[in-house]
């Protein structure tokens, strides 16, 4: 397995507050990884921060892509398709299904290049993937939640990317739905992709996903769902009393601690 991405030490804070501390974490190519916690856990943040939406504190995130080794996100952009979370889409925009999916391909297109007619074909290719053909020309306002996170997806994959990266795909989807959703995220992982998605319902990642990311603000841990996804895991990282602030204030003091009897010892005391 070849590591795709790889956070480092990274600390997001808001305002002064952190939000994430120290995460360190990878992320391999060919596997379908989960991050799951609680609500408030950072999840989302940690993929804005990867992705560049937010900067860090301190860490930093490498990419590992098509032979370009420890780069940043802004040079392997084109690389990573990325399907948002349903809230933070403005669902009036006046926008047909068809032009949303065909939005995936203005990454291979030139500055005011117009879509071509291999790059629509691809689009009404991938509108039939995910089941949605005939529902190409209806407006995204006038779909359901299923079907906006199924043309999501099509959009994503119309973007050819070695990375797919999603928040909550199947967040609010019928069964059916999110069946589809994943058996065309396993069929891109299959193809050596890297899948990576925040989710929430602890009942399917056995049944979904190859690794999962125990995550509450701090990387609880990490590893294949195999070994790593046991109810004891689950209980650390969605118990209720876990607190970050109480998590860094206690490696701040044990750390100036530490500083303090190494400063005696320095000076003879």
């Amino acid at each position: 397995m070849t590591e795709s991405i790889q956070v480092k030490h990274l600390t997001v804070a808001y305002e002064g507050n952190p939000v994430l501390w120290d995460v360190n974490v990878h992320f391999n190519s060919g596997r379908i990884t989960a991050i799951v916690g609680p609500n408030g856990a950072g999840k989302s943040t940690l993929l804005n921060a990867m992705l560049g939406f937010l900067k860090p504190i301190s860490g930093e995130v490498d990419f590992n892509v098509k032979g370009q080794q420890n780069v940043s996100y802004d040079k392997v952009k084109q690389e990573v398709a990325y399907v948002p979370q349903k809230s933070s889409v403005d669902w009036n925009f006046p926008t047909t299904a068809f032009d949303v999916v065909l939005m995936g391909r203005y990454g291979h297109l030139r500055f005011a290049q117009r879509p071509r007619k291999e790059d629509k074909k691809i689009a009404r290719l991938n509108l039939e993937k995910v089941g949605m053909s005939s529902f190409a020309n209806r407006q995204i306002s006038q779909l359901s939640g299923g079907q906006r996170q199924r043309v999501f997806l099509a959009r994503a994959l119309c973007e050819e990317a070695e990375i797919i990266i999603l928040d909550e795909p199947l967040a609010g989807v019928d069964i059916k739905t999110e069946k589809v959703l994943m058996d065309l995220l396993r069929q891109e992982a299959n193809r050596g992709k890297t899948v990576i998605a925040v989710h929430h319902d602890l009942n399917t990642v056995e049944e979904y996903f190859d690794d999962v990311i125990f995550l509450n603000r701090e990387i609880v841990t990490f590893g294949s769902v195999d070994t790593t996804f046991t109810q004891e895991n689950i209980d650390e990282t969605y118990k209720q009393d876990r607190n970050l602030g109480d998590s860094i204030v206690a490696k701040t003091e044990a750390s100036d601690a530490y500083d303090q009897t190494k400063a005696r010892k320095v000076a003879g005391r």
